[in-house]
């Protein structure tokens, strides 16, 4: 797809949280962060523009994930995303051209009172939890009330298990994440960043599952199961 990468990384200071908070209920919903997409899109055609979240605890790799969407490369730093991260690519959904203007945000609890402001307009989100580290799987459950609290209702939801790479480190057996991601009807997954198994699927088949894509022709069905292969080649994630 045609990739465009807008903004490296936007720092919110955590001293501005407040005043950010109160100024969101003034900002559109669908905002492209002051507008930085604004002379990119003069340029390209699209059938839809949708905004996507990636949440999550810190360290789960959603900012690798997100990379390894756009820039088809792993991100193999550490440091943890201040405020958000925003990205876009255009990708093709059932004949048509999908924008996806992306928002990662920050794991941290010091930048959850942004949460109105980031989920405000999403049409789908992406709640990443690491397979290695039960701790981020018990947290689910906050990030989905987080979410239907300050998320439009009818946002598509998928629970992704990251790091699927590390099989042999897992400390969340995949029935029970998959058990879960059923109970609240989101699509479930299995990733791994770094070797690049199911990122364009799952940003794909959300995709699908949005109302005015599935009323083109998309799939309705929540449960589904990905192929574990890269563009490249088939791997396994466990």
């Amino acid at each position: 797809g045609k990739i465009s990468w807008n903004a490296r990384k936007l720092s919110l200071v955590y001293s501005f949280t407040e005043l950010a908070v109160h100024l969101s209920t003034f900002i559109p919903p669908f905002i492209c962060f002051w507008n930085q997409t604004a002379t990119l899109a003069m340029s390209e055609s699209y059938d839809f523009l949708f905004k996507f979240l990636v949440i999550g605890n810190a360290g789960t790799g959603k900012s690798c994930l997100l990379h390894q969407f756009i820039e088809k490369r792993f991100k193999d730093e550490s440091n943890h995303t201040i405020g958000v991260e925003f990205g876009s690519k255009i990708i093709s959904v059932v004949n048509k051209t999908v924008k996806l203007q992306i928002w990662d945000t920050a794991g941290q609890e010091r930048f959850r009172a942004l949460a109105p402001m980031y989920y405000r307009g999403s049409a789908a989100a992406i709640i990443v939890y690491d397979i290695t580290k039960e701790e981020t799987f018990q947290t689910l459950k906050n990030w989905v009330k987080e979410l239907r609290q300050h998320g439009p209702p009818e946002i598509v939801v998928a629970i992704a298990g990251n790091k699927c790479d590390l099989s042999d480190a897992r400390e969340v057996p995949e029935k029970d994440a998959k058990d879960y991601a059923d109970s609240i009807h989101a699509i479930f997954v299995e990733t791994s960043a770094k070797n690049a198994i199911n990122i364009d699927e799952v940003f794909t088949e959300i995709s699908k599952r949005i109302p005015v894509v599935d009323g083109a022709g998309g799939s309705s069905a929540r449960s589904f199961k990905l192929g574990r292969q890269t563009s490249e080649s088939r791997r396994t994630c466990c």
